[in-house]
């Protein structure tokens, strides 16, 4: 240590910091080069790892829900073609069918899922609203029925998806999303076991299944752009309403 004596018993510590030298310029920015390109590298890795949470890898049903996936879903509603890739890709099996109806009422996408447990079987819907169903029961129906009522979903029952008319049949009304096969209404669920879950009877009791029905609901809200249940009206009492609103900014989660 360097120091001096002041008087007898004083001592000043003047030791000395040692000063280390300051990188060149061209060093330091090599070393924001480097930790921003490995940064790169590494969210390259996260997101070829990971394709639900990332917007530009093709959307795959069977991948676990991301962030990304809203989104996804959300752009299968401005091509057929695309929306039918999706489809194939997911190894989804459907029946495209032909183009009928006229003026609001044209049905340009209409198409039926193979296997999806529909009763009455084999509703003609839009491909987005098939995507939207298939997620729906893979991805929260089932995990939801086995973990709250301990078995698993058979049949969804459904009172239809094409209506050519406006919303709530009022001649003043926007014309409504089955008036082109974009919506599909449920009335409930029977499981394996042979149970029935109704909207209509147990959305407003204290029990299980009215507890899988609000969970049902709110997991709907993250397939469809818009989800009606009980909670909006009295004309939805006995089902929920699932569609895949040709207007993102309208939809509801209700």
């Amino acid at each position: 240590m360097l120091g001096s004596f002041l008087s007898r018993g004083t001592f000043i510590d003047v030791t000395r910091k040692k000063k280390w030298p300051t990188p060149p310029a061209d060093d330091r920015k090599l070393a924001i080069l480097m930790v921003l390109f490995a940064l790169l590298m590494a969210g390259r890795v996260y997101l070829a790892e990971n394709p639900q949470n990332n917007p530009w890898a093709p959307l795959d049903l069977r991948d676990e829900r991301g962030w990304a996936t809203p989104t996804k879903l959300s752009g299968l509603r401005g091509s057929i073609e695309d929306c039918r890739a999706v489809l194939d890709r997911s190894e989804v099996a459907f029946t495209p069918l032909p183009a009928t109806g006229d003026g609001e009422c044209r049905r340009d996408d209409r198409l039926t899922l193979g296997t999806m447990p529909f009763a009455p079987r084999f509703p003609q819907f839009t491909c987005p609203v098939a995507a939207g169903m298939v997620l729906w029961l893979e991805k929260d129906l089932q995990p939801l029925s086995e973990e709250i009522l301990g078995g698993k979903v058979a049949r969804i029952q459904q009172y239809g998806t094409y209506s050519c008319r406006r919303m709530y049949n009022d001649a003043n009304a926007p014309w409504s999303e089955h008036a082109t096969g974009n919506a599909i209404d449920i009335a409930g669920f029977i499981l394996e076991d042979g149970r029935t879950i109704s909207v209509l009877r147990d959305w407003g009791e204290d029990d299980e299944e009215a507890r899988f029905l609000k969970a049902a609901r709110d997991a709907a809200c993250g397939n469809f752009g818009t989800v009606l249940s009980p909670e909006y009206n009295a004309a939805h009492a006995d089902h929920f309403h699932l569609d895949q609103g040709r207007n993102p900014a309208m939809g509801a989660c209700r």
